[in-house]
């Protein structure tokens, strides 16, 4: 049975080897390209909304984050990004109802209806920003996403920092582990294989 055993011990330094160098790889990855502590605008990225049209957890964190942060003085608007891309409601109109119910301004708060995924909402965000000509922008998104998120908007020519809006209450700690298992996963992945080629995605 020594064999057994031997092949045991193997096989659990393989799985902490691997989890640790995904790890690794996660972490790294820089949230920002910018010292600046003020942004032309935010950036909130979308989630989809729940098939009845209202906000599911995520979504609700991260637009009560990007609604701390506007009323803190971080940029003085709010892009709210995201399409119908899981159901016919468009995550960018539940978003910014949200926040006018929050007492966000409607003249401050844009919308992308277009994206259906992050790549898109850097996208779609990126030409609302040039049209008005803004430079710099504080990207809100849940925290496990935030690297994967910052894979993406290194593509783009503007100056961003990443933003993690708290994690939703009704998640207990499976949930939060599962989230940041499979973000950490994916954006391993990508950044060692690099993104499929995309008309939404400017070469580096």
């Amino acid at each position: 049975m020594i064999w057994l055993r031997r092949l045991i011990v193997f096989a659990i330094l393989c799985v902490v080897i691997y989890v640790g160098a995904v790890w690794v790889i996660d972490r790294t990855l820089p949230l920002s390209n910018t010292c600046a502590n003020h942004f032309d605008t935010i950036i909130v990225l979308g989630y989809p909304a729940l098939k009845d049209g209202t906000p599911r957890p995520e979504m609700r964190e991260r637009v009560l984050e990007g609604v701390r942060e506007y009323k803190a003085g971080v940029a003085p608007r709010i892009i709210m990004t995201g399409g119908a891309a899981h159901n016919d409601f468009v995550e960018a109109d539940v978003m910014a109802a949200m926040a006018r119910a929050q007492g966000v301004p409607a003249d401050v708060i844009f919308e992308d209806r277009q994206a259906k995924d992050t790549i898109q909402n850097a996208y779609y965000s990126v030409q609302i920003m040039e049209a008005h000509g803004w430079h710099s922008a504080e990207v809100v998104s849940s925290d496990s996403h935030l690297r994967r998120a910052s894979l993406i908007f290194v593509h783009f020519p503007i100056a961003w920092r990443m933003h993690a809006a708290p994690w939703p209450q009704e998640y207990g700690i499976f949930n939060k582990a599962s989230h940041e298992w499979y973000e950490a996963v994916d954006t391993a992945r990508l950044r060692l294989t690099s993104f499929p080629e995309s008309r939404f995605l400017p070469a580096r």
